[in-house]
């Protein structure tokens, strides 16, 4: 099945306009829903590959409306908020809880709360918390601006000096006045204040990047901090210094440009746990409506290494994070079985998952044959896999191929729904 009939679609129109699926339907016909999904002018294709059907169609894609702008916050290897708000829409109502539990940067519980639903989430990694729960209750720019007055920016040392490898000594000084401010004011364990909440929210993820909007010299990325050996010799290959740069400024600015889509929340409480996804203990038994997520890609990641920095500014040992990273498939497909096993327990009988995978290792490993297999013997349905297939100018198999290499960019979601109760 090649991707060519699939070309030139329409692009998705606004959330106002996508009242396709009645509420009444939406239990027991999702299945049908996909497969006559034609909102870009096609329905869908269908291929069976052994036990597994596949639905392909451009259900959402890179060319819609851009997504809320409380959503752009950098991360590694995370999914656009379209795909979320997609099975949100469908398979919820105001007021239902949706969760992942690899929550990354937040992307789900954000659109959860974006939609008035119940925003759940959760990590292994205490660096997700931080960056998703200011952004669902968020301050004013004034309230950030004001709050920036009391940091003692004179007050700042430098105790780490290889750090001077990616910023000038006068603002390290800045970053570590406010990096202690922060630790003393607003403790990991502790309830944080909102405000100073989001100032380190957002102050985290302007530590780096490769523009004069961070307060680093050029660098990789800003989901992908380099190791200081690696930031020496991009300094000595592009004979760069790094230059003197106004932390508060960069807050504020990244502040008003997160904050332009204004809103005013009316999600119930949100849930944001740390801990494993095979054990989450703090989530009741059938209280999930709807789980949307997307696990470690094996050890195509490496979550740890990138998140250094960012474990620095906010007093976060990255030795204790034990992110899940597997070489072996087998022992990846064992990590999600347990995973799946947890997410029966969790989700309410007619509740839906929706378990996005990519492709790796060149195409040899497609993920969702993985997850199909780890999810057998379970009380959960194995609907289909569906794959929204965003066209590139080759016409190319989307079958066993990687992301953007070949012509072709996938998300494939394994479509699953809990049993009910006999």
């Amino acid at each position: 099945m090649t991707n060519a009939g699939l070309a030139h679609l329409p692009l998705f129109r606004s959330q106002s306009d996508c009242g396709l699926f009645a509420p009444e339907a939406r239990f027991g016909a999702f299945e049908s829903l996909i497969r006559e999904f034609d909102r870009f002018g096609r329905r869908s294709a269908e291929l069976q590959e052994g036990p597994i059907r596949y639905l392909i169609n451009e259900f959402w894609t890179s060319s819609q409306r851009q997504a809320h702008s409380i959503h752009e916050v950098s991360y590694r290897a995370c999914f656009k908020a379209q795909l979320p708000e997609f099975f949100i829409e469908r398979l919820t109502s105001p007021g239902d809880t949706v969760y992942d539990p690899f929550m990354g940067r937040g992307t789900t519980p954000v659109q959860a709360e974006l939609m008035n639903r119940r925003p759940a989430g959760n990590d292994i990694n205490p660096l997700s918390t931080l960056l998703t729960r200011p952004r669902l209750a968020p301050p004013t720019l004034h309230q950030v601006e004001r709050r920036l007055g009391y940091v003692p920016w004179e007050s700042g040392e430098i105790q780490a000096l290889e750090l001077l490898a990616f910023y000038s000594k006068t603002t390290l000084c800045q970053i570590s006045a406010l990096r202690e401010w922060l630790l003393e004011h607003t403790p990991l364990d502790t309830d944080p204040d909102p405000v100073d909440d989001w100032i380190r929210m957002v102050a985290i993820n302007r530590l780096a990047g490769h523009s004069s909007g961070f307060s680093s010299v050029y660098t990789l990325p800003p989901n992908q901090a380099v190791s200081v050996e690696a930031q020496l010799r991009i300094n000595a290959k592009r004979g760069q210094t790094p230059p003197d740069r106004d932390v508060t400024k960069l807050i504020l600015q990244r502040s008003a440009a997160l904050l332009k889509d204004s809103r005013t929340p009316k999600h119930p409480a949100s849930l944001l746990i740390t801990a494993s996804a095979q054990s989450v203990s703090q989530i009741d038994s059938s209280s999930i409506d709807l789980v949307v997520t997307s696990p470690p890609f094996l050890d195509v990641v490496q979550y740890r290494d990138d998140n250094w920095l960012r474990c620095w500014f906010a007093g976060i040992d990255p030795a204790g994070v034990l992110i899940d990273q597997h070489r072996a498939v087998e022992n990846w497909r064992t990590m999600v079985r347990s995973t799946l096993a947890e997410l029966a327990r969790v989700a309410r009988p007619g509740g839906y998952v929706a378990f996005e995978v990519g492709e790796v290792r060149n195409g040899r490993v497609l993920l969702e044959r993985e997850v199909w297999d780890a999810a057998e013997g379970l009380p959960f349905e194995r609907l289909f896999v569906m794959v929204n297939q965003q066209e590139f100018t080759k016409t190319a198999n989307c079958w066993g191929v990687t992301n953007n290499t070949k012509g072709t960019n996938t998300n494939r979601i394994v479509v699953l729904r809990r049993r009910h109760i006999r």
